[in-house]
């Protein structure tokens, strides 16, 4: 049975709608498309931001943090993640998606905001759980939100693009933390969220429309058994749903932990806060053109086989940094790093919203997304582990390279199953 395209149920947005263009894609949806992209952007700055400030909280607050604590400290956002992915794809499914949306904006705005005033460790380390929850739950609802407003021919590039969001919001953080740090002090970081709190929130309340799953309101009592994570977990899913979820994980392990310890690292490799930081705003920006170049290749190629090509430049990438390259070298591998490790990612994103049907893509999204935090939970902790244990900047080089190269063998497996079950669908017809 071929279930990638076959199982999916008709979408409202594959046609074209009134006052369409010529592409097919509304007029209508492309505010709203805006609009998620703009908190995507929100939410890639607040994942990026304790990156920032990482150095300041060891070194400025009295809090007594260690390399090892703030690796923990750092891990607090991608477990609210893990939790809001996993339950805001499944409530946007049935709830809808915009309300879902503003739910984790508010959420997430809110709770970053509250970072700035934290007393001690464990209070900001809390409110980051918090605050991860709103971060974790916006990408699979958005991604949810944007399959069903842009025509199915669209869909892998909008996808891509809209997940440009999540680099540029790091290069944000990155290039304001070169000013403002050394001059207002690591909380003013944090108050940067009051923006999507009272400008893109409203925007969001304005320009999203409000949408359910397409079966929600007429599914039979027979189909109730295809609704939900069981759904995913069983024939014919079961294999591609795994390879999906630990392919998120090992990219997600690379990718955040490149961005949670990327200036302390540098830091440690002797150079000052400045230029530690544009060593983050470098592995952004490759980030950011990653987004477009995996858009272009993952509509000419497939986004599968493109992921496998952008997971193996990342590992490569992160391999020349351990031989100690000039700076200028430096700077090109992390470049690479950041279209690799990210555009995998905005691939697999990609893939999954083409694969399932329309009333499991939420689920489906929050499932892989959910599953694959555990590797953003653990980049943190494995960074400063690593590092407490003597083992030097190299390590996490090495550690980060090697989960990029397992993305590539997991994508491969995905690809390999997929043909597997198209030659069973074709010799079945």
């Amino acid at each position: 049975m071929n279930h990638t395209t076959s199982a999916a149920a008709p979408q409202r947005a594959a046609a074209p709608a009134a006052g369409a263009g010529r592409s097919g894609f509304p007029r209508r949806s492309v505010l709203a498309v805006l609009v998620c992209w703009l908190l995507v952007v929100f939410d890639g700055y607040d994942l990026i931001v304790y990156g920032t400030v990482q150095g300041s909280l060891i070194s400025d607050t009295g809090w007594g943090l260690t390399k090892a604590t703030a690796g923990t400290i750092g891990s607090m956002a991608f477990v609210g993640m893990m939790i809001g992915a996993v339950f805001a794809g499944r409530i946007a499914d049935t709830w809808g998606r915009r309300r879902t949306i503003i739910g984790c904006a508010v959420v997430f705005s809110v709770f970053t905001i509250f970072c700035a005033f934290a007393p001690n460790a464990p209070v900001f380390g809390a409110l980051r759980l918090l605050a991860g929850v709103g971060l974790g739950g916006l990408v699979p609802s958005a991604n949810a939100l944007v399959a069903e407003l842009v025509p199915e021919k669209w869909r892998s590039t909008i996808a891509t693009l809209m997940m440009s969001g999540v680099p540029i919001g790091g290069s944000i953080a990155a290039l304001v933390g070169i000013p403002l740090i050394p001059a207002f002090g690591w909380p003013v970081m944090f108050l940067v969220a009051v923006i999507a709190l009272v400008v893109v929130i409203p925007l969001g309340i304005r320009y999203l429309p409000e949408t359910l799953a397409p079966e929600a309101g007429g599914r039979t009592s027979g189909a109730r058994d295809a609704v939900g994570f069981g759904s995913l977990l069983r024939a014919p899913y079961f294999g591609i749903s795994l390879l999906f979820a630990i392919g998120t994980l090992v990219t997600l392990f690379a990718w955040y932990g490149l961005g949670t310890w990327l200036p302390n690292l540098m830091q440690l490799a002797g150079y000052n806060l400045g230029s530690a930081l544009t060593f983050a705003l470098a592995l952004n920006l490759g980030a950011v053109a990653g987004s477009v170049l995996t858009a272009w290749a993952g509509t000419r190629f497939g986004p599968i086989p493109t992921a496998i090509a952008a997971a193996a430049v990342a590992a490569i990438g992160l391999l020349v940094l351990v031989t100690g390259p000039p700076v200028a070298v430096v700077y090109f591998m992390l470049v690479l790093a950041g279209v690799g490790t990210h555009g995998t990612q905005c691939l697999i994103i990609a893939a999954v919203a083409s694969h399932y049907p329309a009333h499991l893509r939420g689920t489906a999204l929050g499932w892989a997304l959910g599953v694959g935090r555990i590797g953003a939970v653990a980049a943190p902790q494995a960074g400063g582990l690593l590092l407490a244990a003597g083992l030097g900047v190299n390590s996490n080089f090495l550690a980060f390279a090697g989960a990029a190269a397992a993305a590539a063998v997991l994508i491969a497996a995905v690809s390999i199953k997929i043909k597997k079950s198209t030659a069973v669908g074709d010799s079945n017809v």
